[in-house]
């Protein structure tokens, strides 16, 4: 099963910043989409019910941003 998340995230300021982000959920097990918008500070993901919010958070923080908690 999937399902849709929100994160808000600190620190994006450009297209190349949303796809950073992107690109490290996308390598998570489990993330199959991942959409970064820089202006309203959020991602959207679809994930498989087992992925956890600390996998997710640490892929953003590995890739150099904060989740807004």
């Amino acid at each position: 099963m999937v399902q849709r998340r929100k994160i808000d995230i600190t620190g994006m300021s450009c297209p190349g910043c949303e796809r950073t982000v992107e690109t490290a959920l996308k390598s998570v097990d489990g993330v199959r989409r991942a959409d970064a918008n820089r202006e309203s500070g959020t991602v959207e993901i679809v994930v498989e019910d087992d992925v956890s919010d600390d996998d997710l958070g640490d892929a953003i923080y590995s890739a150099g941003y904060e989740v807004v908690t």
